[in-house]
């Protein structure tokens, strides 16, 4: 898996390095894992759209404040989950969203995951619809609430610079060059000048 210190960094720099890397989810005997294709950076000393922004710490938020690489799962609309993993030293409150994703182990359990179907089974409206978005992500994956505060180093859920590194297999194609592209985030009107930080990363298609 990545080093810590990996995350123990800017967390903007975080969120784009993230982009291309694998988030393994392991569950009930099987091992899910997808190809990350879209992240965002929330940073709670300066960004209205952070959770913590101002350092505010309640029951909700302390996760944030947690070493680099715990994993901060909240329910946004009480109905669907969003994975974080903190960044920056412990005591910063930060973290990447990790939004959206691609198949790359097991697509049968997470498509059944999803719809309740197996991966050829999918339509073509739910293959685009699988994994691209943050509740989708945690949906597919069986990430919930329970891993909330999961620290680094867990083997339940975990990111690596590859799928070897896992033990998985390789996926063809995947050792082509991309381009990550910046952009405003998503759903955060509310943030006044934060919500045009250019701070969602992504896979350009």
């Amino acid at each position: 898996m990545l080093p810590q210190e990996f995350y123990s960094r800017d967390t903007v720099e975080v969120a784009r390095d993230l982009v291309g890397k694998y988030l393994v989810r392991r569950c009930d005997g099987h091992t899910m894992a997808i190809r990350l294709t879209e992240t965002e950076a929330y940073v709670g000393r300066m960004d209205k759209a952070c959770h913590a922004y101002g350092y505010r710490r309640t029951q909700r938020t302390r996760t944030l404040f947690a070493p680099p690489g715990t994993a901060y799962v909240y329910l946004i609309y009480g109905l669907h989950c969003c994975l974080n993993l903190v960044t920056e030293p412990e005591g910063e409150p930060a973290a990447v969203l990790l939004r959206g994703g691609q198949i790359r182990h097991n697509g049968d359990i997470i498509a059944e995951n999803r719809f309740a179907c197996k991966e050829k089974e999918l339509t073509a409206a739910q293959k685009k619809n699988l994994l691209n978005g943050p509740g989708k992500l945690c949906a597919g994956l069986r990430i919930d609430r329970s891993l909330n505060g999961l620290p680094w180093g867990s083997g339940e859920l975990f990111v690596c610079a590859s799928l070897a590194e896992a033990g998985l297999p390789d996926w063809p194609g995947d050792e082509t060059p991309f381009q990550v592209r910046a952009g405003k985030r998503i759903g955060i009107d509310y943030a006044q000048e934060a919500a045009d930080f250019p701070w969602r990363f992504y896979v350009e298609e």
